[in-house]
């Protein structure tokens, strides 16, 4: 006889029927069950009332996050049809909300979409599926029709609740907890999400209110709302506007729209005085983060015409090289979106487009139009041709710089920085790299540590702002060639994240302004340099403690003043203790009446002494210390550094780091009361 953990047959194979691939696998989905697939429950649903204002059925779109945390989206379009569907029986609604690869917009004559970004079906059904509830309200033929849901089954039929002369859909569903990280949704997340498509579908009012109550208290500036509008008449010319806001501009946006056959192509694009590029692409709307054949035509296209105009004009002479893909990008903020009925995306997330046919297009239309704009402004011609000629000098003389360091780095030992304590271990995924400010901390942190898997940097000051210059003034740093040599990726051209020596690099300052600077600066570096291993996750920033709480041979440590508060009510205490300096802390501890208990005092009953000692720099912890709280595997506590949106990143770096003074004035005077454990 067979044993029984052997056999298969027909009862193990599994047939999922309706929603339920998606609560098994919802990963397949929305790519991932944290925060980013969250929110992208609320793209989802965004998506269909943007599609229906593509269509031209609508201008309004409202997102509500009730006080309950749910979430309600509405427009004004047609609303989705009710009346029965001929394949399944069901409403169209109900259809729509429980069946995958179902909607109007797989093409064809009959469809109800000539272009959208909803291409797969699998939306509004999905977030249906993802919710513990979902109440969905249609108007059109002048009544209001409603369902509600409950785990993506639905609990009646389509009624009829109330007449109305008004048009559109609302959906509101309450993302369910067991399958979602969090369910705490992120008002900047949203907000920036619909600015972006409020730019790309022009002459559409996007609103967006957060009714949470005491969520924010306290915590926005005097007079700023919770209530937000976006209503953009020039597009994406508004768009690439608001992205250059705080740069120098070179020349005026150039804005490209045409349609070829089928596709609908439009690019808006200005240079400006920074060394670092900007280009943001879109299919349909959706944001193709990881860009495609659009991106590909447009950057082929951008070459050829340059150097095409710069021969013509004669600023490139015949023996001139050309200049390069990397140069013409150079300082340019750009944004392409393309909007045609077949596009084919990778994957449910839609993170880039696959269409040959597509390069093509954007290639030819970018090709002409750009041309005839060069050859009708020449003064912003010259000056283009001359930021990208100075590019490439700069791009040659970074090539020089680079290549000296790498191979004075070579004959150094292993190519290592003598500063660099290296680990011992040689598996990249186990080692972790401390980026430490100074020598006392680094030798602190070097006799702390786990010399088999953590290496120790100590940087000397402050870093080049690498914000305001290129790559071989950096490459002159000397505390930068040392990080670019121990990361062992190298940089810009020949920079490559498989030769990684660390999958954790650890910022590890002070918990003072001057850490805090150091830190930015570093964040800043790596952003602009390393940005692909941000997006790895290598890229960490310890949190070691405030305070040292002490009682006795008792001690704790608290990372935050709410932490410190906790800690000592956890040991009995309330009101204020004082606090010590290291060298005061031993000698003046402060005696705090505590409750009598045997705990409490010592074996005469007096009661028990409490000191808490404020850590006003790392090199003030002994290496046991340094080691328990912030370098213990077991024990520390690291923040991981992501790139939510690229956008803000890129906006916030140039706002803290570029030359332009006004705009960074500005945010400091907005944020500043937000500051806590403010040390000067």
């Amino acid at each position: 006889m067979a044993d029984k953990k052997q056999s298969y047959s027909a009862d193990q194979i599994q047939v999922l029927e309706g929603l339920d691939p998606v609560r098994k696998r919802p990963g397949m989905y929305i790519g991932t069950t944290d925060v980013r697939g969250l929110h992208h429950l609320v793209w989802e649903v965004v998506d269909n009332s943007i599609d229906e204002a593509m269509a031209g059925h609508a201008n309004q779109i409202l997102v509500v996050i009730n006080e309950d945390g749910s979430i309600t989206e509405s427009d004004n379009g047609r609303g989705i049809p009710v009346d029965k569907h001929k394949q399944t029986g069901l409403s169209a609604l109900e259809t729509v909300l429980t069946s995958l690869h179902s909607g109007g917009k797989f093409g064809g004559e009959d469809s109800g979409y000539k272009v959208s970004g909803g291409l797969h079906g699998v939306g509004v059904s999905v977030v249906n599926a993802l919710s513990v509830k979902l109440k969905v309200e249609v108007r059109r033929d002048g009544h209001i029709y409603s369902q509600d849901y409950v785990n993506g089954k639905p609990l009646s039929d389509v009624k009829v609740v109330g007449d109305t002369l008004s048009t559109g859909t609302s959906v509101t569903f309450w993302p369910d907890p067991k399958i979602f990280e969090t369910i705490v949704f992120d008002t900047q997340t949203i907000v920036n999400r619909l600015r972006q498509q409020a730019y790309l579908t022009k002459g559409v009012s996007i609103s967006f209110e957060d009714k949470r109550p005491g969520l924010f208290e306290g915590k926005l500036p005097q007079g700023q709302s919770y209530k937000y509008r976006f209503y953009f008449e020039g597009g994406i010319r508004s768009y690439v506007k608001h992205l250059d806001q705080n740069k120098e501009a070179i020349g005026k946006i150039v804005y490209i729209e045409k349609q070829e056959g089928d596709v609908n192509v439009e690019i808006a694009m200005q240079y400006n005085q920074t060394y670092n590029e900007n280009i943001i692409t879109f299919a349909n709307n959706i944001h193709t983060t990881d860009g495609g054949m659009h991106l590909t035509g447009f950057k082929s296209a951008l070459t050829r015409t340059v150097n095409a105009y710069a021969r013509a004009k004669g600023f490139l002479k015949e023996k001139d090289e050309n200049v390069t893909n990397e140069d013409v990008r150079e300082g340019l903020t750009c944004v392409i979106s393309v909007k045609w009925p077949e596009p084919q995306f990778e994957g449910q997330t839609k993170g880039k487009l696959g269409n040959p046919e597509v390069r093509t297009i954007v290639e030819s239309v970018f090709n002409e139009k750009f041309m005839e704009y060069l050859e009708e402004n020449p003064n912003d011609g010259k000056n283009v041709v001359a930021k990208c000629m100075l590019a490439a000098r700069a791009r040659m003389a970074s090539r020089a710089a680079r290549d000296t360091v790498l191979r004075k780095g070579a004959l150094e030992g292993a190519a290592l920085p003598g500063k660099l304590a290296d680990c011992s271990s040689q598996d990249p995924k186990e080692s972790e790299l401390y980026i430490v400010e100074g020598d006392s901390a680094g030798g602190s942190a070097k006799q702390g540590r786990d010399r088999y898997f953590q290496a120790i940097l100590p940087l000397r000051g402050k870093i080049l702002n690498v914000e305001q210059a290129r790559l071989d003034k950096m490459l002159a740093n000397n505390e930068i060639k040392n990080l670019i040599i121990a990361c062992g990726t190298g940089i810009g051209e020949t920079f490559d994240i498989t030769r990684a020596r660390y999958h954790r690099i650890v910022i590890m300052t002070d918990a003072d302004v001057d850490g805090s600077h150091i830190r930015t600066l570093l964040l800043t570096f790596f952003y602009r340099y390393f940005k692909p291993m941000i997006e790895a996750g290598y890229i960490y920033i310890a949190q070691p403690p405030l305070y040292k709480i002490s009682r006795g041979k008792e001690a704790h440590y608290a990372y935050t003043d709410e932490d410190k508060v906790a800690q000592l009510e956890k040991m009995g205490i309330k009101g204020g203790v004082q606090e010590t300096d290291e060298e005061e802390a031993e000698a003046n501890a402060a005696a705090v009446q505590v409750p009598e208990t045997e705990e409490a005092g010592d074996k005469k009953g007096k009661p028990a002494k409490v000191s808490i000692q404020r850590y006003k720099g790392l090199g003030e912890m002994n290496p046991e210390q340094l080691w328990e709280t912030t370098m213990d595997p077991a024990r520390r506590t690291m923040m991981k550094v992501t790139i939510e949106s690229a956008e803000m990143a890129d906006s916030v770096f140039d706002t803290l780091m570029g030359s332009e003074v006004p705009p960074r004035r500005k945010f400091i005077q907005t944020h500043a009361k937000k500051v806590k454990n403010l040390d000067i």
